[in-house]
């Protein structure tokens, strides 16, 4: 009796452990991994809304950045950290659908992670140096057809959302692109600049101010709808391209098997960061779009990151894109 006695008591405290540490959490700093450079528009969000989220869990957030492997060596961390809500990770497009399609992971994106909210999206959008002749969208699509040798389009890294929202462009108007890959941004950026290139796909937070100098010039957003900060230029949608929509999204996630308790109080410091007025006036600064409150909470996050897969998978696996 005595032993059976004592093999349920161990039971119980077993099981009650993962609900302890919810009614105490946090009791101590939690880490924010970021899979990308520093200075960049993730690393960016992440240090606002880390920022942010102090206050109402009462602890301090630690950001720490481990780039590499376009995203999936930070995801990997938090996929086999323990599941205490102590280790969270921001991800984006890259790192959480395209990436997951051309790298061989040790790990299910969508079955080994928490989901916690959708935070924030910039859009891309189609630039062109000046020396073309088109100077709206409908003028790029119609000139683009008429073209008996592909112009050439920059793009940056592999399996990225610039890469497969060039590839949905050309698919969409029925055109083929000489493709001319480059590292990172700032490359594809001065060879705009310097007329090397004619066509790449790039950030608008980043490329506004190039846009505004007459430096070249912007046909088109990638998204559904017009970017605020420049809200005279149209979609690819609305200019003949249709469904090409990709806007370059955020999300937050945590460790798989995390205690329910732990995840909404997450999600709820994450609804309250992004509720502040000095955050969101930072990221519209940044030229960042935050999702609608009702968009911020784990079932979103994780039906949005799984009609991304459906739609971007089939064309990655299409186009035959591998990881370099």
């Amino acid at each position: 009796m005595r032993k059976a006695a004592f093999a349920m008591a161990l039971l119980a405290i077993l099981f009650a452990t993962p609900a302890v540490r919810a009614d105490n959490y946090p009791s101590h700093p939690i880490t924010l991994l970021v899979g990308f450079p520093p200075g960049g528009p993730t690393d960016a969000l992440a240090r606002l809304l880390a920022k942010g989220m102090e206050t109402p869990l009462g602890q301090t957030i630690v950001v720490e950045t481990v780039s590499g492997a376009s995203g999936t060596i930070a995801t990997g961390r938090v996929v086999h950290a323990a599941p205490d809500g102590y280790t969270i990770g921001i991800g984006n497009w890259t790192s959480h659908v395209g990436s997951p399609a051309i790298y061989k992971l040790d790990y299910d994106v969508q079955k080994d992670l928490q989901p916690i909210s959708l935070l924030a999206y910039s859009p891309l959008w189609i630039l062109g140096k000046n020396a073309i002749p088109p100077k709206t969208a409908s003028e790029l699509i119609a000139w683009l057809k008429t073209q008996k040798t592909p112009v050439t389009f920059g793009t940056v890294g592999t399996g990225s959302a610039a890469q497969l929202a060039a590839l949905a462009f050309a698919n969409a108007i029925g055109v083929k692109f000489d493709y001319v890959p480059y590292r990172g941004a700032g490359p594809a950026i001065q060879d705009l600049l310097a007329g090397q290139i004619d066509l790449s796909c790039l950030e608008a937070s980043a490329t506004l101010p190039y846009v505004q100098a007459g430096k070249f010039k912007a046909f088109a957003v990638v998204g559904q709808k017009r970017w605020p900060k420049s809200p005279d230029t149209p979609t690819l949608i609305e200019a003949g391209a249709p469904g090409v929509s990709l806007p370059f999204w955020h999300g937050l996630w945590t460790t798989k098997g995390t205690p329910q308790a732990v995840v909404d109080r997450l999600d709820s410091a994450v609804k309250t960061a992004l509720a502040d007025p000095a955050v969101r006036d930072r990221l519209t600064q940044l030229g960042m779009v935050i999702f609608a409150a009702d968009q911020q909470n784990p079932a979103a996050l994780a039906a949005y990151e799984k009609a991304e897969i459906d739609k971007w998978w089939p064309i990655i696996k299409a186009a035959g894109i591998k990881a370099q």
